[in-house]
């Protein structure tokens, strides 16, 4: 584990130094991280694997997921659903149950033997989409501002919304014979769920309000109202657990309500910090999921059934659904496609992954984690990379377009 450490915080120092030059050489940090720690899981010899399942283990991935979706929901600017509602309520509330969907059924075609809870839990990590294996993404001018907005409204959301369909299905896979009937496992997700709502929003708002007043009265520093940030999703995970409810759907309504209440001058500046420990947190289980690739691959188990899997999880599964639920938007062809090809898989994937890995019993636990990491591990590559070429392509579509406009007039 020392050795495992010591490769991180190098691999974190280099990256650091030579952030710019790796950006231009198209070298992410999650790239890195995985070549990285998979030397370091391959010469320790399951070093990373040995702490995996273990309920310390599965503590910890609720809470660095409680953080991270804390994070995303603060992140959307101009409103709830950000500058478009009307589309963002239409990746959320058609493309992502449609992707649920479509995994399952696909899952059901290609993984012959496995019981359907375990394929609902499988849709559940294949499905939620997180732009650290492609960052720049948000951040290219050569994409519409709109696309990017609206990229950024649905991943902000998508992994609180999915959160409580993967604990319903965990229920369900973990009765015996991993399927347990749909009304037990209902009753014993709904009272997680319910606490949740009411912990989340509650601890949100209050810490909103009271932000509010001590900033009026001048009693808060720079470095205090950051602080608030970082303090909110680690209240609302652990009241909300110490109640009985789900710790990440909690926090992920907390930052919705925080975000919400919360009046501040320069609000991005007071959520550098969090922004900061998200990050670091992405890059720790960037590094673990490289050591878990390592044994879940030299184990074996790869079959083509997998494979197609994989290729269908990381292409059409997003991609369908989001260009159907955009049709009649005020985005063209064009755009939609641009939503539904930009969707890499990341952490989110790991960390219910792992939580399904420490839930599901009988082997197919590590068929889940296999098909977990060959969906992360793809998308890193499919993602990471192709993510300039897209922003280069459409820009340069969009050029001939306005030079066949500027001709025809």
């Amino acid at each position: 584990m020392v050795q495992s450490l010591i490769a991180l915080s190098v691999v974190l120092a280099v990256w650091a130094l030579l952030a710019r030059p790796m950006q231009r050489g198209r070298i992410t940090a999650p790239i890195l991280l995985v070549v990285v720690g998979a030397g370091i899981e391959y010469g320790t010899y399951h070093a990373v694997a040995d702490t995996l399942n273990s309920q310390v283990a599965q503590h910890l991935a609720e809470l660095i997921l409680a953080v991270l979706v804390f994070v995303d929901s603060t992140d959307v600017r101009g409103g709830l659903l950000g500058r478009d509602p009307r589309s963002a309520l239409r990746l959320l509330g058609v493309a992502l149950p449609l992707s649920i969907g479509l995994a399952f059924a696909l899952g059901w075609l290609l993984l012959p033997g496995v019981t359907w809870p375990v394929l609902l839990v499988l849709a559940c990590i294949v499905v939620p989409t997180d732009f650290a294996p492609a960052s720049r993404i948000l951040r290219d001018a050569r994409i519409p501002e709109r696309v990017r907005d609206l990229l950024n409204v649905e991943a902000g959301y998508k992994d609180g919304i999915i959160a409580p369909v993967l604990v319903f299905a965990l229920a369900l896979a973990s009765g015996p014979n991993d399927e347990e009937p749909p009304m037990e496992a209902l009753a014993e997700a709904l009272p997680e769920i319910g606490i949740a709502l009411v912990v989340g929003p509650a601890v949100g708002w209050l810490l909103g309000r009271l932000a509010n007043a001590a900033d009026r009265r001048n009693l808060m520093t720079d470095q205090s109202k950051r602080i608030i940030y970082v303090a909110a999703p680690l209240l609302s995970y652990s009241l909300s657990v110490g109640l009985g409810g789900n710790g990440f759907v909690s926090a992920f309504l907390c930052g919705m309500a925080l975000n919400y209440v919360r009046k501040a001058q320069d609000k991005r500046r007071e959520l550098e910090l969090i922004d900061d420990v998200a990050v670091l947190l992405t890059a720790f289980m960037w590094f673990v999921v490289a050591g878990i690739g390592v044994i879940a691959l030299m184990s074996g188990g790869v079959t083509w059934g997998i494979v197609g899997y994989t290729v269908v999880a990381v292409t059409v599964v997003r991609l369908i659904p989001v260009m159907f639920a955009l049709l009649g938007s005020r985005m063209d062809w064009r755009e939609r496609l641009l939503v539904g090809w930009l969707g890499p898989r990341g952490t989110t994937s790991i960390v219910f992954g792992l939580l399904a890995f420490n839930v599901l019993e009988g082997g197919i636990e590590k068929q889940v984690l296999l098909i977990m990491v060959l969906v992360v591990l793809s998308s890193v590559v499919v993602h990471g990379l192709s993510a300039g070429g897209v922003a280069h392509a459409f820009a340069r579509s969009q050029a001939r377009r306005h030079g066949a406009a500027q001709l025809r007039h």
